[in-house]
C-alpha cells in the first residue's frame, strides 16, 4: 500500500522523506500546479503518477503515455517521480526528454500514444511545478477528469498493478522540428526578434523559424532556469518591453515572444507597439477567413469584442463563439464546433486542420503570423494593427486572492453585478446591456465598454480585463467601477499590474 498523501509536511524531517505531500488546491480546473517542496514533494509527484495511471485504467484508455519536462532546475527529478508512479500503475512510458508542451502534444500523434503528462509550470515563477495532462488527444483534462484524479490521489485509491515499461525516445526534437519546417519557405526573409525569456522555447524556436526562411534575431534564447532578466511570459509587460526595445534597435518587422513551455506566442509590431494576443487573433481571423470563408472561431471571455463586431470578419462570414477561459476549455470547444482556430487572450491559439492538430503551439502561432505577413507584402505588422477598428484595452491584471476563497469571491461579484442590473443601476456611468457569466462575469455597457472578473485557474489570483471601443477615459472608468466592486471583498489583495 502506498501511503495516503498529507496536505502539509515540514521539510527536512523524517515524515517529509517518508510520506507523500500533496496540497489539495494544486488540482486546478484543467491542470495541476504546486509550489515544489512547499505544497508537494517528490513522493507526492509519485502519487500523482499513480493516480494518472489508475484513471487511465478506469477510463479504459490504452496504457501508453508520453512524458516530457520543461527547463527548470527541478523538472527532471519531478518527471522521474511521476514516471515511477506511472510504472507502478502498469503504464508504458514514452519519455521525450526536455521539451515544450506542444512537443508532448505532437508526440501523442507522432508516436500514436493516447495520453500525455507534461511536467511544466508554464509561465509561473520559479518554484512552481505542475502537469498538463490528457488521455484523449488532442484534448487535455477538464474539471471532470481533474476532480476524479484529485479523489484518487488524495484517497490513495491506486491500482498499483505494476508491469509498466519505460522507453526513452531519442532525438524526438528532430521529428517535431521536421514536422513544422517541412513546408514551403517564406517568399522573403522576414526579419524577426525571437524572445524566449531563457525558457525552454530557446532550444527550439530560433532554429524552427530560421528553417522556414525568417531572419531571426535571438533575444534571451540561452537556456537559464534562473530566468535572469524576466519571467518567460508574453503577457508580462517586462518581457514585452524587452522585445519592443530589441525590435526598435534592430529594425525588425515583428517581435515574437514565447512563454516558459512554448505553447504561447506574444507579438510586438515593427513600431514597438505591443499587440495583445486577442487583437492578433482578430488579425489572424481576418487572414484565415479570407482563405476559408464562413470560418468558425472560438475565443475566451477575456478577448476583445471585435470578434463579433469587426466588419471584415462579418464580410467574410466568420462566426465566433465566446467560451470559458482555459486551454482545456477552448481546446474542447474548438473540437466540438469544428472551429478552424480557437484564440485566448493569454496567447494560447488552437489551430485545427488544415493548419494544426487542435492543440496550442506557440511555434505554429508564430508561423501563422509570419504567413500572414508573407501574404500581405505591402503592409507592415503595424499597418495590419491599424486596420482594425480602434479599441482601448488593458493587459491581464491579477489581484491576489487565496485559492481557498477566490471562487467564493467571484460568486459574490457576479451576484453584485446581477443585482445592479436588476435594479437598473449604472456601471461606470452607463447602463448594463449584457452580463456574460459563462466564466466569472463580463459586464457590458451600452457603448460596448466591458469589464471581466474571473478566478485564475492556476494561481491564487483573480483575473481582471477591461476594454472600451469608445475611449481611453471609458476604459479607465470601467476599471475603476470593477475595482470598486472587487474592493467590497477584503480577501482581494494587490494587483500584479494595473492600468
Amino acid at each position: 500500500m502506498f501511503p495516503k498523501p498529507q496536505p502539509v509536511l515540514q521539510p527536512n524531517t523524517y515524515a517529509y522523506e517518508s510520506l507523500p505531500m500533496v496540497k489539495p488546491t494544486g488540482f486546478r480546473e484543467y491542470d495541476a500546479r504546486w509550489l515544489f517542496e512547499k505544497e508537494i514533494n517528490l513522493m507526492g509527484m509519485q502519487a500523482l503518477g499513480m493516480g494518472i495511471g489508475t484513471l487511465m485504467h478506469e477510463r479504459g484508455v490504452q496504457p501508453d503515455i508520453v512524458v516530457g519536462h520543461d527547463f527548470r532546475s527541478y523538472s527532471s527529478a519531478i518527471k522521474m517521480a511521476v514516471i515511477n508512479g506511472l510504472l507502478a500503475a502498469g503504464i508504458n512510458v514514452h519519455d521525450i526528454g526536455l521539451a515544450m508542451s506542444p512537443m508532448a502534444y505532437f508526440a501523442q500523434f507522432a508516436l500514436d500514444v493516447p495520453a500525455v503528462a507534461m511536467i511544466t509550470a508554464s509561465h509561473n515563477d520559479n518554484g512552481w511545478t505542475g502537469v498538463k495532462m490528457g488521455i484523449n488527444r488532442p484534448l487535455t483534462f477538464g474539471p471532470d477528469e481533474m476532480g476524479r484524479l484529485k479523489d484518487i490521489v488524495l484517497e490513495a485509491a491506486f491500482d498499483a498493478k505494476g508491469g509498466g515499461s519505460y522507453r526513452y525516445v531519442e532525438d524526438f526534437a528532430e521529428i517535431y522540428i521536421k514536422d513544422l519546417t517541412d513546408r514551403p519557405k517564406l517568399k522573403r526573409p522576414i526579419k524577426i526578434v525571437a524572445a524566449c525569456g531563457n525558457g525552454t522555447a530557446g532550444a527550439f524556436a530560433p532554429r524552427i523559424l530560421e528553417a522556414i526562411g525568417a531572419e531571426v534575431i535571438p533575444l534571451d534564447t540561452e537556456l537559464d532556469h534562473s530566468f535572469p532578466r524576466y519571467n518567460p511570459n508574453p503577457e508580462d509587460m517586462k518581457m514585452l518591453h524587452a522585445i519592443r526595445d530589441k525590435v526598435l534597435e534592430t529594425g525588425a518587422e515583428v517581435g515574437l515572444g514565447f512563454d516558459g513551455d512554448g505553447d504561447r506566442c506574444g507579438v510586438v509590431d515593427n513600431e514597438g507597439e505591443e499587440i495583445f494576443a486577442d487583437k492578433v487573433g482578430v488579425m489572424l481571423a481576418r487572414d484565415i477567413s479570407a482563405l476559408h470563408p464562413n470560418s468558425q472561431f472560438v475565443v475566451d471571455v477575456k478577448s476583445t469584442g471585435l470578434f463579433n463586431t469587426d466588419p471584415v470578419l462579418k464580410a467574410n462570414g466568420a462566426k465566433t463563439d465566446y467560451h470559458k477561459t482555459g486551454h482545456s476549455y477552448i481546446k474542447r470547444r474548438v473540437t466540438e464546433l469544428g472551429a478552424i482556430v480557437g484564440f485566448e487572450k493569454s496567447g494560447h491559439y488552437f489551430f485545427n486542420a488544415p493548419i494544426g492538430r487542435g492543440y496550442d503551439d506557440g511555434l505554429v502561432s508564430a508561423i501563422a503570423i509570419l504567413d500572414m505577413l508573407d501574404r500581405n507584402p505591402d503592409k507592415t505588422m503595424a499597418d495590419l494593427r491599424r486596420d482594425l477598428p480602434k479599441t482601448w484595452g488593458s493587459p491581464t491584471m491579477a489581484p491576489h486572492c487565496e485559492d481557498e476563497i477566490k471562487y467564493d469571491v467571484v460568486d459574490r461579484v457576479v451576484a453584485r453585478f446581477k443585482d445592479m442590473q436588476a435594479k437598473g443601476e449604472k456601471v461606470a456611468g452607463s447602463p448594463i446591456t449584457d452580463l456574460i457569466t459563462v466564466n466569472g462575469v463580463r459586464v457590458v455597457t451600452d457603448d460596448g465598454t466591458w469589464g471581466l472578473v474571473r478566478a485564475s485557474s492556476n494561481k491564487p489570483e483573480l483575473v481582471v480585463v477591461v476594454e472600451s471601443p469608445a475611449s481611453e477615459e471609458r476604459l479607465h472608468a470601467m476599471f475603476k467601477a470593477v475595482d470598486t466592486v472587487l474592493r467590497e471583498n477584503p480577501e482581494v489583495g494587490e494587483y500584479n499590474q494595473t492600468l
